[in-house]
């Protein structure tokens, strides 16, 4: 895996990376069968693409429920043994519907298990963002990064092809078997794996201080999942380019969380596909994050992070636009890799500068916070773009929905966000008048 660039090589010179690596690899295979599997299951059933907004819209209520106690669960417990769980606890779910399915179809169960197990991936997520500093170190957290989502895209364009496959042979159920299989796996080798241990302070951390400080100890431990949210959010809110960024995505999530339902619909009902044929484009659709994985840390360095993350949303709203639009099978898995390229750098470069610039003892709460306020409005909108969808079809709400990233891509530009190195840039230290 070695580049042959300055210190490329040291992550694999452990084993705690590769074997977290590998798990993660065998878990985003698996994603990618549940990720076609679930809409498909509900669409064979039901017909409606409606109804598949209204999984996806659950799905990311509880992801937003479980992100307000995330953050305290990841900054107090074993963050090893947090991300064991929750791939034990996936096994399992997953492994309920196929079950349960072989005796006869029940809807209910994916509206109770597919919520349920988006709770527990949004504290591994959490736990997994604060985990990868203490796996390779703060110099090479861009690097891993990548490494990590061209790992899950290479997964992600196998899998969607896999899954289609095999959901056209012996149905959709077989794919959630082998994403409960993979959940499995990954937590075996999560067995293995040893973190070291990260300073609970940094100096100079001036921002961060204040946040964390005043509470004795035993005051601390009695935290709740709410107040330390709070310290989450007030560590976002001081920083400028990080509270742009949560408000900007807050907005494009509402805009965006459905779209995976509208392409697998606009596949299905408006162009006559497969589920093979939805499993392409899905696979196409990993072959844009792929690239953007590849890409992102020489591309950052040479174009700063403004440029990147404002150049990947227009993109990713021209390519939404064009998605629409277009009648033909392999035009519009193009526009999905171009899409899923934009939205892939945008979403790298906002990770890694959330790891560079919080400390290790706030980036549980501080990713829980960022990942529960941009996503409040995911839910709402998952049901609003795909009942749009039903009402006025694919064409117009997905140019609309494009232009509207597009201009949300533009307003960036006169933000904090344009500036090319903004984890030089210091949180504002708290101001004691404002508590």
């Amino acid at each position: 895996m070695s580049t042959g660039t300055p210190g490329a090589g040291t992550l694999w010179r452990s084993r705690d990376f590769p074997l977290f690596w590998t798990g993660q690899a065998l878990s985003a295979l698996g994603d990618s069968f549940s990720l076609l599997a679930v809409p498909l299951l509900v669409l064979h059933a039901t017909g409606s693409v409606a109804r598949m907004g209204l999984l996806t819209g659950l799905v990311g209520a509880a992801s937003v429920a479980a992100g307000i106690f995330a953050g305290h669960l990841v900054d107090r417990v074993d963050r090893r043994l947090l991300l064991l769980g929750c791939d034990l606890f996936r096994a399992a779910g997953y492994a309920s519907i196929p079950v349960i399915w072989f005796f006869a179809p029940q809807l209910w169960l994916l509206y109770l298990v597919a919520p349920a197990c988006a709770a527990a991936g949004m504290v591994f997520q959490v736990g997994y963002v604060a985990a990868v500093p203490a796996l390779v170190g703060p110099a090479r957290i861009t690097r891993a990064n990548g490494q990590l989502y061209a790992t899950y895209a290479a997964a992600g364009i196998i899998g969607p092809v896999l899954a289609g496959l095999l959901s056209s042979a012996v149905g959709p159920t077989a794919a959630l078997a082998v994403d409960a299989g993979t959940f499995a796996l990954s937590a075996l080798g999560l067995c293995f794996v040893r973190f070291r241990s990260q300073p609970t302070h940094r100096a100079g951390d001036a921002a961060a201080d204040v946040l964390d400080s005043g509470p004795t100890p035993g005051a601390r431990a009695g935290r709740t999942g709410w107040s330390d949210l709070l310290v989450g959010i007030r560590f976002l809110w001081r920083h400028p380019v990080l509270r742009t960024l949560t408000v900007l995505l807050s907005f494009l999530t509402f805009l965006t969380i459905g779209l995976t339902d509208v392409f697998i619909y606009h596949v299905k009902h408006d162009l006559g596909g497969s589920d093979g044929t939805v499993g392409h484009v899905l696979a196409a659709a990993a072959g844009g994050t792929i690239v953007a994985a590849l890409l992102v840390a020489p591309v950052r360095r040479s174009l700063g992070f403004g440029t990147c993350w404002i150049g990947a949303y227009a993109l990713g709203g021209l390519a939404v636009a064009g998605a629409g639009l277009t009648r033909d099978v392999p035009a519009l898995a193009l526009l999905v890799a171009a899409y899923t390229f934009g939205t892939s750098l945008a979403g790298i470069c906002s990770m890694s500068l959330r790891q560079q610039v919080t400390p290790d003892h706030l980036l549980g709460r501080v990713t829980s916070a960022f990942w529960t306020l941009h996503s409040a409005l995911g839910p709402l909108g998952a049901a609003v773009l795909t009942g749009a969808v039903a009402r006025y079809g694919t064409a117009p709400v997905c140019l609309a929905a494009g232009l509207t990233c597009l201009g949300i891509a533009a307003a960036g530009t006169l933000t904090p966000i344009r500036v090319p190195r903004p984890e030089l840039v210091p949180a504002r230290t708290a101001d004691p008048a404002s508590g």
